[in-house]
């Protein structure tokens, strides 16, 4: 054979003509199991594969399919970085010892201590990468602000018959009552979630755009939603969604009591991660300036690390706030005791 022939095989290069052997260059590569569904992630995604060289190997279902996934794989689970929506989840994932704890001294100086898990085994099994507010929208024809500027106002008698929410089961509802339970005990928060059973307008159901267009249409005199949810909605040129928005009015709670709850999307590395070194990098680019830019620009939510400019304009419109400084390990861990608080009243 006079032409120089090169065969791939596996990891090397064999040259036949040559004889010789040459090492190729590993194809670098990570393994993400992700319960975030934003299209505008692709960015985030493209953004540090272009950077690294690090090709992205994705696993997207919602958080229940992510996380049933890699309890069925158990120890020869692939997942390198693990990425769920809200702390009640991540809290699960962690209790089922599905996380690797990770030590970054970049991690641990970029996010905020109260946006994290507790420290474990010597180090951090998730962090919180970007953050989403539980804000109070209500009807400007029918509700007067001041009724309805805090959470435990929406107990009260005058809010009879005016109250939506989504499931008491729903990881959104258990985590704010996780919060109330933390800042203001079990007790208190039983007496609370009484109130609101008693002053529903409807049984629990829909999402929480479905809650923003149920008070528009005056179904709901108030509701609880996610801050990107109504964000979305200022954003939207669908006719419906535009009138909705002018009907209804939006209130950060608390902002002379605790702050307004704050919930986070986060993540970690997983427990038998194959690329533990990629995994790590993707980590530690999650909390870089830029990647913090895409949460904000992409899906209407704050950046974890307080030192990035939010310039989204309709998070910019809807001004200034107090945030609560509950720890959102703190609040996962509630959730158990919040769900049995919300049978025992009721809270369907």
């Amino acid at each position: 054979m006079n032409a120089k022939k090169m065969v791939s095989s596996g990891m090397c290069i064999w040259s036949i003509a040559a004889g010789y052997v040459l090492a190729a260059e590993p194809v670098k590569e990570l393994n993400l199991y992700s319960a975030r569904h934003y299209q505008t992630d692709e960015a985030l995604y493209s953004d540090f594969t272009k950077k690294t060289g690090i090709k992205i190997n994705r696993i997207e279902a919602d958080d229940n399919g992510i996380l049933e996934r890699i309890k069925s794989e158990g120890d020869k689970s692939q997942a390198d970085v693990i990425l769920l929506v809200d702390a009640a989840r991540l809290w699960r994932a962690q209790m089922h010892n599905f996380f690797a704890p990770t030590k970054s001294k970049y991690l641990d100086e970029r996010i905020p201590a109260n946006l994290r898990a507790n420290n474990e085994a010597g180090g951090v099994p998730w962090y919180g990468f970007s953050t989403r507010a539980r804000v109070i929208v209500y009807n400007k024809a029918t509700v007067k602000k001041g009724d309805v500027d805090t959470y435990e106002k929406l107990a009260d008698p005058v809010n009879k018959g005016r109250v939506c929410t989504r499931s008491g089961a729903h990881p959104y509802m258990l985590s704010l009552v996780g919060a109330l339970i933390e800042r203001d005990g079990l007790a208190a928060t039983e007496v609370w979630a009484k109130g609101m059973v008693a002053n529903m307008a409807r049984s629990p159901r829909g999402g929480d755009t479905d809650q923003i267009k149920a008070v528009a249409s005056g179904e709901c005199g108030v509701a609880l939603t996610n801050s990107y949810y109504f964000a979305r909605m200022m954003q939207s040129d669908k006719p419906d969604d535009m009138t909705a928005i002018s009907k209804v009015g939006f209130v950060w709670p608390n902002q002379n009591a605790g702050g307004v709850h704050i919930n986070i999307s986060g993540g970690g590395m997983g427990r038998n991660a194959p690329h533990p070194k990629e995994a790590l990098q993707f980590l530690e680019y999650l909390a870089s300036d830029s990647a913090q830019e895409y949460f904000s620009n992409g899906n209407n939510e704050w950046p974890a690390v307080p030192t990035v400019k939010v310039e989204n304009s309709a998070l910019k419109s809807l001004g200034n706030f107090q945030s609560e400084k509950v720890s959102v390990s703190a609040i996962g861990k509630n959730q158990i005791p919040a769900q049995k608080l919300l049978d025992q009243v009721g809270y369907k």
